[in-house]
């Protein structure tokens, strides 16, 4: 008996739907064929693991090199993800070691604001050590010291029906996570790495790390956050154009 990939798939979301229809929100790359594994992962992800699991975290023994892939300059304009708007004001930011860089916290919170590397400082600090997961194989585990997402959104005042948060960079990329992700404990904007300031190849001076993701889902050179009651998919510079998933859990 043949079986038709479109019969398959609808098959999928028919089933799918009755067994997760209890789970409060869909990814928002549902009803994307394509992206129906996205959705069947996503849902199970939310569903079977406890929401407050912690991702696997390693001894300092056991950390190894871990090369800066990507865009390794941000000022640079021969780089692929050059942003000529942000990537010059990187430039001189780097030049000054980061002096008057704060990163913008704006959308669905109470008391929107920047917060200053100094200020992220006077936040209770966590380090830990994991293993960044990359797609393209370039795996490592890294030391990051940082303060966890939900302090600073909480202190923004997470409005009720916010439900994304959307990190904005120094160059083209940008990303979102879900409420689910962003509150969890070991998401955190990183601004150290091996015990040093984070390094200008590695996201400098802040990054978010988000170990319950593969590895790209950490972006880089933070600029700006935007917490959100709709979903962005971050138009032709955001993963879903590029061609990978939006949730890639681990």
């Amino acid at each position: 008996m043949a079986f038709s990939r479109r019969g398959v798939l609808a098959g999928m979301a028919a089933g799918g739907g009755l067994m997760l229809g209890g789970c409060a929100q869909e990814p928002p790359t549902y009803g994307n064929v394509l992206r129906m594994g996205d959705w069947f992962t996503y849902n199970a992800q939310r569903m079977m693991i406890p929401r407050r699991a912690l991702a696997r975290e390693y001894g300092r023994g056991d950390i190894t090199s871990t090369v800066a892939v990507g865009t390794v300059n941000p000022g640079n304009d021969h780089e692929a993800a050059f942003n000529p708007t942000a990537g010059p004001l990187w430039a001189q930011l780097a030049a000054r070691e980061f002096a008057g860089w704060a990163l913008e916290v704006v959308g669905a919170v109470a008391r929107p604001g920047r917060y200053s590397l100094d200020t992220l400082l006077r936040f209770p600090a966590r380090t830990q050590i994991t293993r960044h997961t990359c797609e393209e194989g370039w795996s490592a585990i890294s030391e990051w010291t940082g303060v966890p997402l939900r302090l600073v959104l909480e202190h923004a005042g997470i409005m009720p029906g916010a439900r994304f948060v959307k990190f904005e960079t120094y160059d083209l990329a940008q990303d979102s996570i879900d409420m689910f992700d962003a509150l969890h404990p070991q998401t955190i904007l990183a601004y150290g790495m091996n015990g040093t300031r984070l390094p200008h190849g590695h996201g400098a001076p802040l990054r978010v790390r988000v170990e319950t993701q593969l590895g790209y889902k950490s972006v880089k050179f933070l600029r700006r956050i935007v917490v959100t009651e709709q979903f962005d998919d971050g138009g032709k510079f955001g993963n879903i154009a590029g061609g990978y998933a939006w949730f890639a859990g681990i």
